[in-house]
């Protein structure tokens, strides 16, 4: 179930981004407030309300059209407007109102980890041909460069390979390499700077090396750096952020209780995530177009 559990890891580790003074403070006790940034504790970010919004066009089954794409972006982010977005980008989204403004006004030639970080619901297809066709077409919007698109890609097929149980995790990366250019199955080591190259293959390296969610999680955030996006790429699977995770059969589901309930569960929080990740995996092994 990708949605509902990547907000967990993706609010957990908002604390503690590119804060690395504060990493003694991952213990799974709680949500913690981050030193600099204006980010409430138990909030999501960016990275699962685009992830929300590809999981809508997901479930209703619309053209999967960079147009529709765009204005789900839109209408996600103006029904409910948060911090955690770039600046630039928070105040793109602020001054136009569709999905065809936002095309028309875009500069898709990012290569960090936008695309990645919301490209996890897209595993959901029966096929890793169809997951890569859809993953490349939402990656193109915004980051329509090559490494924007592989990383994308990589993670997409990360949640499809937990999904519909294609190996053992430890041969993941391996899995990777066969369909997606790529040192996917070396270990990562060090900070993660903002490339989504980085993010990802810290997220594997991550899933590979522990065998329970709380572990994932802190081991995530250990690496420092841009840990929130790849926190909520390796505990994928929870429902994405708890989706490679909470797929594989591999790992225990043990995320704290009150990191759960703790979760804001406003409009679009705790309990929207959890049915909008049901409607999405009751269409495992069903024909999508």
């Amino acid at each position: 179930m990708p949605t509902a559990g990547y907000a967990y890891a993706d609010a957990y580790g908002a604390g503690f981004e590119y804060g690395d003074e504060i990493i003694v403070n991952n213990d799974l006790s709680r949500y913690v407030e981050h030193p600099r940034f204006r980010l409430i504790p138990g909030n999501y970010t960016d990275d699962t309300q685009m992830s929300i919004a590809i999981t809508e066009v997901i479930v209703a089954q619309a053209p999967w059209t960079p147009e529709v794409l765009a204005d789900s972006f839109v209408k996600a982010f103006k029904r409910d407007p948060r911090e955690g977005y770039a600046t630039n980008f928070y105040y793109f989204l602020v001054g136009i109102q569709d999905g065809q403004e936002f095309l028309s006004r875009i500069r898709p030639d990012s290569d960090k980890s936008g695309a990645a970080m919301r490209a996890a619901p897209i595993g959901i297809y029966p096929t890793v041909e169809k997951v890569i066709e859809a993953t490349t077409i939402q990656a193109a919007i915004t980051h329509n460069t090559p490494d924007g698109i592989n990383a994308a890609v990589a993670a997409a097929l990360m949640s499809h390979y937990f999904i519909y149980r294609l190996g053992a995790k430890r041969k993941l990366g391996q899995f990777l390499e066969g369909y997606v250019s790529g040192e996917w199955s070396k270990p990562w080591e060090g900070k993660v700077k903002s490339k989504g190259w980085m993010s990802v293959r810290a997220a594997i390296t991550a899933v590979i090396r522990n065998d329970t969610m709380s572990e994932l999680l802190q081991d995530c955030i250990a690496f420092t750096g841009d840990v929130d996006t790849v926190a909520a790429m390796s505990t994928t699977g929870y429902a994405y952020a708890l989706a490679a995770g909470s797929c594989s059969e591999e790992i225990r589901q043990d995320i704290p209780n009150h990191l759960v309930t703790g979760l804001e569960n406003g409009a679009y929080g705790r309990d929207y995530l959890i049915s909008l990740d049901k409607q999405l995996m009751s269409l495992v092994n069903k024909k999508m177009s």
